[in-house]
């Protein structure tokens, strides 16, 4: 309930980013450009492993349902975003807000947990190849995906608690989304429980995943330096390097987004970096996975034949 002058807030109004001026419809350009990518390079990532059997193993398995989430993900904010880039700002419903929020809650965690399994493949891979056909059964690989999307709707749960925030006064969330953040600091009621349980659900969705994903190449890599041949760090190497490269990229942007200061004269940096995390990440994947896998470029190839040749 709000008291004395305030009034109750409604709306929310979205500033996005601030400054732009006359490069509003050059960023416009650049993020759809970057969002067409997205689309049309995880799309290509999912046809060729759903419609090719050589690509039915376990990794490229893991890697169609990583692409649907760097689909989803985006899909949840980007449009938003290019909403107020055009029209450098947007008033949206309290309760549409919150929605969003809600959404792109939903997708917050799937892609840690996935590069999680997919790092347990590669350390069986590597370090236990006698029992990695035994262990990684379709079956088994596809308990795996559906574990992960289950957990990240569990985890998604405490955004319904916002739902029972109260907002008077001030409407101004000085970003190109509902962030989380911003509205707990603009509601009147008490967060503390809810801080609380952001926190916990924090370590479960993100820190203990980086955790095993830890475990798992401390494990290779010792298993690495076994091999007595150069051809066998080499192909050991080789195995990994794609799943590495995205892992640096996925938490390195995500640890810098929360270590990164969140005082007033930073904020710019902040939304900066949530777009890197947004926007750069899921774009970089079906990239890193095209130029870095031998499978994907071969069968990629054969489709471009296939296609010339119907022509």
């Amino acid at each position: 309930m709000c008291y004395g002058n305030e009034t109750e807030v409604t709306e929310f109004l979205l500033l996005g980013f601030k400054g732009l001026y006359k490069y509003n419809f050059l960023f416009f350009i650049l993020l759809l450009f970057s969002y067409l990518v997205i689309i049309n390079g995880n799309l290509l990532i999912i046809v060729l492993v759903s419609t090719n059997y050589n690509l039915n193993v376990p990794m490229f398995i893991f890697l169609k349902h990583l692409a649907i989430a760097d689909i989803l993900s985006p899909t949840s904010i980007v449009p938003m975003m290019l909403h107020i880039i055009l029209f450098n700002m947007k008033e949206v419903p309290m309760k549409s807000c919150i929605i969003h929020l809600n959404v792109a809650y939903i997708f917050g965690y799937i892609q840690g947990f996935l590069l999680t399994i997919m790092s347990y493949d590669r350390y069986l891979a590597i370090c236990s190849p006698m029992h990695y056909s035994s262990i990684m059964q379709p079956h088994v690989c596809l308990k795996m995906v559906l574990c992960s999307w289950i957990l990240n709707f569990i985890l998604a749960f405490e955004v319904i608690m916002v739902w029972q925030l109260e907002f008077c006064g001030q409407n101004a969330i000085d970003h190109f989304f509902c962030d989380f953040g911003q509205l707990l600091q603009l509601t009147t009621s008490d967060t503390y429980l809810l801080t609380l349980v952001d926190f916990i659900i924090g370590i479960f969705g993100a820190v203990t995943p980086f955790a095993l994903i830890l475990i798992s190449y401390l494990s290779i890599f010792f298993t690495i330096l076994t091999l007595s041949s150069t051809s066998g760090w080499t192909k050991a190497f080789s195995t990994c390097s794609s799943h590495l490269t995205t892992v640096c990229i996925y938490y390195g942007t995500l640890f810098v987004i929360y270590i990164a200061p969140s005082a007033d004269s930073s904020l710019t940096i902040n939304k900066f970096l949530s777009l890197l995390f947004i926007v750069v990440t899921p774009m970089m994947n079906p990239i890193i996975y095209s130029l870095r896998n031998k499978e994907i470029k071969k069968t990629l190839d054969e489709m471009i034949r296939k296609c010339k040749g119907y022509t």
